[in-house]
Order: C-alpha cells, then structure tokens, then sequence
C-alpha cells in the first residue's frame, strides 16, 4: 500500500478512530495528487491493480471531476487513452496480468460511479468524437449479465444525468440532451431495444433479475423512443406474457408492467392514444390485483391500471363529442379495478386519487340523468372518500387526549381533506339522492359496528354528513329536501358507543349546528336538540376540549332557536345548575379554570333566553337574580378578603374574578336597552348594582391589567344595555381607569370614549370637559413629536404600543370633531392643549405615511373650521385660528404636500385624502372668502412656481361644484411639478 492507498484510506474514515490533524494532512495530500498533470494515469494504474474499494472510488470521484471541469484542457491522447481504458472496465476486459483487478467485481456503488463516469465523457463527446460508444457496448453484452448489467447501470446513469424531465436542467444541458436523443434515435436506439428484447426473451427463465434490470431500463426510455419498437405483436406478447405468467419473479413481473405503464402514458393524439389503448386487451391484467397485495407485482399492476384510466379520462376530455362513447366504455371496463385498487392498494405518488376523481364527476354533469353504471360508480367513489378521510386507528388515543402527535395528525389529516371534501360537494351536485343514501347507510352501519372498531367509521360518516349540509342553501336545511327528514332526526337520537370519544363528539355536536335550521322549521325535533348539547355527549362530556366546544355550539344554536325555547327554559337551567356553579365557588382548582375558560358561551346562551320579553317579568326576575346575585357575593367576597392580602399574591383568585365578569358579561348580551331602561327597569337596576360592585375592583386590584380590561369591556357592555342611564357611573369608572397611564391602558379608555361620544355625542361634554385636559396632558407627553424611528431596532413592543396609540389618539380627536363636541378643545382646562393639538395635526396631515390617518386629520380641520370660524357677531370665536388655517394648514396641507412626489394620484387611499383636501379648500374659500385666496395666490403660488394664468382658472374653479375642483386640482398639482421641477422645499 503505497502513500496514496494510505491517504485515501484516512481521508475516508468515518469513525473518528484517526487523529483529526493526521485526516486533515491525508485530504490535502490527495488533493495536491488530483492537481496533478498525470492524475488521469495515475487513476487508471489504481483502478487496474489496487484490491482496495475505498481507493476505487476515489479514482473514480477524481476522474469524474476532473472530466467536468477540465476536459476542454485535456490533450486528445489522454482523453483516448481515459476512454479506452474505462470502455474496457465496464466490457469487463481485464488485463493479462495476473494481479489485475475487474471493477465490475466490486460493489453497486462502484458500478454506478464508473457509469457516471462514461457518462460525462458521452456528455462531451457523443456523437461527435465517440460516436460508437453504444455500438461498440452491444456485442459485449454477450460476455453474460455482469456486462448486461453494466450496460442498464450505464443507461439509467444517462437518463438521470442528462436525459430525463425529473429533474431541472440547464439550457446546455437540455441542448445536450437533445443532441444525445436524436443521434441514438437515428443510430443506434433499435439495436438496443432489440438486444433488450433478446436479452428478456432469452433469460427470463435463468436470470430473471437481470431481465427486470433490462426492462426498468427500457421503461425510462419509451418516453422518447419511436413507440413502434415496443408497440408491436412481438414486443407486447412478451411484456404481457411476463406479466400473466403465474408463478414468475415479481420482479420480472412488476417490470413488464412499468414497461407498459409507460407505453400507455406516451403522448400522443388522442385518437391515436385511444386505438392504442384498444390494442392493449387490459381487461387481461385486472384479476392480478388479487394476489397479495403487499407485493411488489400488485404495487406495479395497480399503478399501471390507475395510469391507464387516466389516460383513457384524458382522451375523454381531449376528444369530439361523437367519439367519446368509445372512452366512456372502457373507462367503465377499468373503473371497478381502479376503485379496488383505491381502497386496497398502495397508491403510486404521482396518481392523485382526488385529480381523477374530480375529473371523472365532471364528466358525469354531461350525462344526465346518470346511468345505472354511473349511479353505481358514485355510490364507489363516496365509499373511496370515506375510506380516505378516516383516521388511522393507530392514533385514537394521541387524538383523543389531544398530545403532540395528535395534534399534529389532526391539522395534517384536515389539510388532507380539504380537496376531498371538495369532491364529495361536487358528487353531491351531479348526484344528490345516491349521496344522502350513502350518508344514511353509513350513519346506520357506524351505529351497529362494535365500540372499539368504529371510532373512525363513525367520525368520518358524520364528517360526510356535515360537509353534506355545508353546500345546501337554507331554504333546502329548513324544509329538510331529500331524506335530510329522516337524516336528522336519525342523528338527534342516535347514541354511538364511542361516543365519548373527542373526534367523535366534536363532530356530532358541529353536524347538530349545522342542521339547526331544519329543527327551526321542525319544533317537534327541539328536545333531542337539548339533550344531545345538555347530556354527556355535549356539554357534560368527560373530555373538557368537548364541553368547552358544545358550550359555543350551544350559544350559537340558543341564538337561532331562542323564541322557540321559552318552554325549555327551567329545564335548561335545571341541567346547568352544575355548570354555572363553577363560577361561584370561592376557590378555583386549575382543572376548574380550564372548563371555565369556555363557560361564558353557557351564560351568554342563558342571557339570550332569559333576556326575551316573551319571558314573564317575574321569571326573568327570578332567573337573572339567581344568577347575578351569587356572582356578585363572590366578588364582593374575593375583593374583602383581597382589602387584608396583597391581591398579587392571589392569582388564582385574580382569575377567578376574572372568569366572573366574563360570565356577568357574557350574560348581559341577551337583555336589550329598551326592556332594562323602559318596559323592565327593574332588570336595569340588577345590571347597575352588579356595575358598581365590578367598579370596586379597580379600586382594590388598580395595577391587575387583566381585570382592568375585563372592567373596561362591561362598562362598553353596560352603556350599550344600560344607556343614558349608566351616567351617574361613569365619573367612578372614569376616574379609576384613568389612574394608569401605561400605553395600552390609555388605547382601552380612549375606544370606551369614542363609544360614549358615538352614543351619546352632546350629552357627555361635561364628562368630556373633565376628562379631555388629563387625557391630553399624558398624550402630549408619551407621544414623540418627531415621529417614530425607523430601520433595525425599531419595531419593538413599546414603539407598537405608543403607535397604536397614536392612531387611536387621531380616531379619538375625529370622534370628539364630528359629534358636536369641539367645544371641548375650548373649555377652559383644556385650552393650554390647543396648540400643541394643532401642531399635532397639521404635522399629521402633511407627513404621516399613513395616507387615511392624514385624511383623518383633514377632516377634523374641516370639521373645525366649519365649527370656529362663523364671524357672527364680527369676532372670531377661536382668536387666531383662521390665520393659522391659511397660513399654516392651507399652503402647507392643501398644497406644499401634495405637491411632494410621494404624494401617489396612483394609490387609491392617496385620492380619498386628495378629495378631503379639496373639500377642506371649499370650506375655507366658504368661510374666509377673499382672506383664503389672496394669501394663497399671493404667498403659497409664487413659492410652488406657479404660473398666473393657472392661479386665475384656480380662483375661477374654487367657486363651481366641489366634482369639477377636484378634477381640477389634480391637473392643476401635476402642471405645478412640472412648473417647478424639484425646486421646492418642503417644509
């Protein structure tokens, strides 16, 4: 073993047992040996007489690299003597000398690397240099299967480095490839597939294995071959010989059928495809699907009966109307194998069950009515998706406790049926009858199957029978079309065995709600509605992720079948009392916190049925007293016992009065204003005691962020149901809410004014007198008045949170505007802030990237304008507003932004805004006449370069229609950035 031998050996080593340092010395030694001048000799001396198959492949590594980049450099000499001397290795022609070795000897992996080899050297040089290469390989092919195999080694090496489509080539190489294609058709390409034919029809009794090899080769290269050499008497007798013959190789076997799979998927003319497709007598190969279908000769025919249905599907589609009746028959000879093969077999990756499928039902739409056959095929197609979108039984209970891997088995397997359900919708349309016995069937069987095997059955019947329902219009739920009268009642009664399984349940409980309308039309359906939501298979389910899910269903289906439940409405409750008892307990376990994270749903659901005027006034007395008033004793119960324990050492109890207000929330949804404040106050006073007990939290637990928000949301609650009268309330709530001043805090209270001011516009500007000059102090002082920074390290959660702010802060200063209310920006506590506050707007209105903010802007300088500036009496109302509307917001707003390039008459939101600005100049020349124009045409024209005659057709335009000055305006910008061409500064 010389230095190289030894280098090679180190370099390879793969079981860190060599010193790193000495591995990293062995790789260096044999790359300065690959940049030897002589590498090309030195690689053949090794591969002729080195016994060592580490060294083999190196040299062959080496030789290939050295090929691909440096063949162009190579002297013709050494390129002859690198051909001839790997020519003899793969014809296995050893040397006379006795301690010479034959590659072909060795290993796969050896092979396969000297086919690459060749392979870049046919890359360069067939047809050009060696064009015999293939010519010069067939009578070889008779020194037995070590050269015949070779031979197939060397071919697949082609196909899958030059020739075929798999994979993504270069435009050289496609160019290549194309010139290798059409030299071996026009020299060489039949000789090889009659030494194929020879070798198969030869051997396939003594070496069976070489002849799969063979055909696995031919099948890559039927695809481009003149189909003739294979599509003959004696070519096809063999293939489906060998695949008919009984007792054969499945190797051999499965071959022959790729082999005719390929024919098969030839493209070609339609009718051509067709006739030969005729030709092939398929109907033979069906009873071969059953044998064991875990073999490799089943995998094979059944990928070759799915390839050929979707060629004669394709033919169907491609051909004249007059000549599809022919497809249609033989479409209809292969279905049932392809359906078999659907159900029981392994399907081929590249055959999409659903593509065909969808394929075949649209061919249905054109052959209405449906056949006896076709009518039998969809009753095989809806058996074929219920089998696919079953869960695999292996999973139950990882899906039933919902742990990693069923929730990753659950989110994959619902992307996996989203185009199957797609499917079974379109089924349902060609063929509505067959579809709802299907459902029917399957709902019967799934109930008489054995608990432990029909969890799945069951989960993927009702799955059918929700997606079913999902594509009928509501006219067809409510009246029940078809068998859905039986269908639904039969799922309302039904008990499954597995039904406290979560898929299961889940699934019941959505296909009950998405029926619900048809029991809106069907009273006599309403208890079994009830008990399905109030028994162990909803609500009282073991599995606490089911009764959260049946508690929203339930709220959902009390909001569509409320007037129809005022009778149930005791027993409802009664059935509940448990529920509904979590939330009054004064300590809550973990356990607990989980069911009551969903319980709301159940007191909305409550609020909504005892909240109808239907209800008499002393029962929905009765009912919401027996509801509110244990509620409230526990908070006024947790908030005493928080007054003598620091309330953040609680949090637990901190959640628990949480879980409460959600629930007196939630309740409150189903009482209208008008029954709490005019026909039944006394259910208003309930609602105003509960408020002042929930005002007392923020006094107790101020810096509890989570109950400050919850607070927050009943009082947005209570003024909607409450109305004028929750008045006297908000001073308290105010004031307690404006204790903090964090970011978010101050978003929360300024959506709870913007809904006060929306309701109620000029009867809170006391409220808002009060409050407005606080809230503007802390806003002036957390806001930047530069703007936000940008680039790397901007995007924090404090800068989100300050510009969340600043937009609610411009929806807040609109709001007040435009509901009567800007004489709160002149109320004495509030007049210090009216600068700043306008500094703030202009600067928004001309800069702030956000086009509709600005529009915002704009709109509250009109609105103010409008407000401020009538000159009744000969005084301003707002002394120097109206000069600083002209000077500053009217050149700088109206023109010098718009006149900015960034200004985009392209973007639709930029022309909304340009409009706003039109109609703010309207405004102005309305209000201050002459004032407005003179400063405008005097001061901010001349500056912008603006030529006399366009400041006249302006003064001309501003006094028509508002339509035609903003047309106007835009044509009078675009001439002005022309006019001065990049010369204004903006200020």
């Amino acid at each position: 073993m010389d230095d190289l031998e030894k280098a090679i050996l180190i370099s390879f080593d793969e079981y860190g047992t060599v010193n790193p340092q000495l591995k990293s010395q062995a790789v260096a030694f044999c790359q300065q040996i690959k940049d030897n001048p002589l590498i090309c000799n030195i690689c053949i001396e090794r591969l002729c007489f080195s016994k060592l198959v580490q060294v083999h492949f190196w040299c062959l590594q080496c030789l290939h690299e050295v090929l691909g980049t440096r063949y162009s450099d190579m002297t013709p000499d050494q390129i002859s003597f690198l051909r001839k001397s790997l020519f003899s290795m793969a014809c296995f022609e050893g040397l006379e000398d006795k301690n010479s070795v034959r590659l072909l000897d060795g290993p796969a992996y050896i092979k396969n690397k000297l086919a690459q080899v060749l392979t870049t050297l046919i890359y360069f040089e067939y047809p050009a240099v060696w064009s015999s290469v293939f010519l010069d390989f067939l009578p070889n092919l008779s020194r037995g299967a070590v050269v015949i195999d070779m031979f197939c080694r060397l071919l697949n090496s082609l196909d899958d480095g030059l020739i075929s489509l798999d994979y993504p080539r270069t435009t050289e190489e496609t160019a290549v490839a194309a010139r290798v294609k059409d030299a071996m058709r026009q020299q060489c390409i039949s000789q090889i597939v009659r030494a194929w034919y020879d070798i198969v029809s030869m051997s396939r009794n003594s070496h069976p294995e070489i002849c799969a090899s063979v055909l696995d080769t031919m099948r890559r290269y039927i695809s481009w071959i003149d189909i003739g050499l294979i599509v003959n008497d004696t070519f096809l007798r063999l293939l489906f010989e060998l695949i008919l013959v009984d007792g054969g190789l499945d190797q051999l076997r499965a071959a022959a059928a790729s082999c005719v799979l390929a024919v098969v998927s030839k493209r070609m003319e339609p009718q051509l495809k067709l006739n030969l497709i005729k030709s092939l007598q398929m109907s033979r190969v069906f009873v071969l699907l059953g044998e064991d279908k875990d073999s490799e000769l089943v995998a094979s025919v059944a990928a070759l009966l799915t390839g050929y249905a979707t060629e004669i599907l394709d033919c169907y589609k491609r051909l004249d109307a007059e000549d599809k009746g022919s497809s249609i028959e033989l479409l209809n000879e292969v279905l049932p194998s392809v359906f078999y093969v659907m159900q029981n077999c392994e399907i081929d990756t590249t055959f999409s069950i659903v593509q065909f499928l969808s394929g075949y039902v649209a061919t249905m739409k054109s052959l209405s009515p449906l056949r006896e056959t076709q009518l039998h095929h969809v009753g095989q197609i809806l058996e074929v998706i219920r089998m696919q979108i079953q869960f695999d039984p292996i999973y139950r209970d990882n899906l039933d406790v919902l742990d990693k891997i069923g929730k990753e088995e659950e989110d994959r397997m619902m992307e996996f049926r989203k185009d199957l359900i797609t499917l079974f919708r379109s089924v349902g349309r060609v063929a509505p009858d067959v579809t709802q016995i299907y459902i029917r069937n399957s709902l019967i069987s799934s109930v008489a199957a054995p608990p432990d095997r029909n969890v799945e059955e069951v989960e993927a019947a009702l799955f059918l029978f929700h997606a079913f329902g999902e594509s009928l219009s509501d006219e067809a739920l409510r009246t029940g079309n078809g068998l859905l009268k039986e269908l639904v009642p039969m799922l309302l009664s039904s008990r499954f065995p597995c039904h406290s399984n979560r898929l299961v349940a889940l699934i019941y409980l959505d296909t009950i709600t998405r029926y619900a309308k048809f029991v809106q039309e069907n009273n006599q359906y309403i208890p079994l509605v009830l008990a399905a939501f109030l028994d162990e298979r909803g609500i009282h389910h073991p599995n606490v992720n089911v009764s959260r899910r049946a508690s929203y269903l339930f709220m959902r289906v009390v909001k569509l079948l409320k007037a129809k439940l005022v009778p149930f409405i005791e027993t409802i409750l009664q059935s509940l009392q448990d529920t509904i008892a979590q939330f009054t307990r004064t300590h809550c376990v973990e356990n607990d916190l989980l069911v009551a994270e969903n319980g709301s749903h159940i007191f909305e659901a409550i609020g909504l049925l005892i909240g109808m005027e239907d209800v008499p006034v002393e029962k929905q007395t009765d009912f919401l007293s027996s509801l509110l008033s244990p509620l409230c004793q526990q908070i006024e119960a947790l908030i005493a016992n928080a007054k003598v324990q620091n309330p953040e050492e609680s949090p637990a109890k901190i959640w628990n009065i949480q879980q409460i207000i959600m629930a007196i929330n939630a309740l409150s949804k189903g009482f209208s204003e008008r029954l709490v404040t005019a026909s039944r106050p006394a259910i208003g006073l309930m609602f105003k005691k509960t408020l002042d007990v929930l005002l007392q939290i923020l006094v107790i637990f101020p810096k509890i962020e989570s109950l400050r928000y919850k607070v927050t949301s009943f009082v947005h609650r209570m003024v909607d149901t409450l109305g004028a009268s929750v008045f006297p309330y908000l001073p308290k709530a105010l004031e307690q809410l404006l204790a903090e001043s964090e970011p978010k805090e101050l978003v929360n209270f300024l959506v709870l004014l913007n809904q006060l001011i929306c309701k109620f516009r000029s009867a809170v500007q006391d409220i808002m007198e009060e409050v407005y000059p606080v809230i503007a102090g802390r806003i002036f002082n957390i806001l930047p008045r530069d703007g936000f920074p940008s680039g790397p390290g901007s995007n924090t959660e404090e800068i989100r949170e300050l510009q969340e702010l600043q937009r609610t802060v411009y929806t807040f200063l609109h709001v007040i505007a435009t509901h009567d209310l800007s004489g709160v920006f002149l109320a004495p506590k509030s007049r210090g802030y009216l600068d700043p506050m306008m500094q703030l707007l202009l600067h928004t209105s001309c800069h702030h990237r956000d086009t509709l903010i600005r529009k915002g802007c704009v709109q509250i300088f009109t609105r103010l304008i409008k407000d401020w500036c009538s000159k009744r009496f000969g005084e301003e109302k707002v002394p120097g507003f109206q000069n600083f509307v002209i000077e500053a917001f009217a050149t700088n707003c109206c023109l010098y932004s718009v006149l900015d390039k960034s200004f985009d008459f392209h973007d639709a939101n930029t022309l909304v805004l340009l409009g706003e600005i039109v109609v703010a100049q309207k405004v102005m020349y309305e209000k201050f006449g002459n004032d407005f124009l003179t400063h405008l045409v005097s001061k901010g024209f001349p500056t912008a370069h603006c030529p006399q005659d366009l400041a006249e057709q302006y003064c001309q335009k501003i006094q028509g229609d508002i339509k035609s000055l903003k047309s106007f305006y835009q044509l009078f910008i675009e001439n002005l950035r022309q006019e001065q061409n990049g010369s204004l500064v903006f200020r």
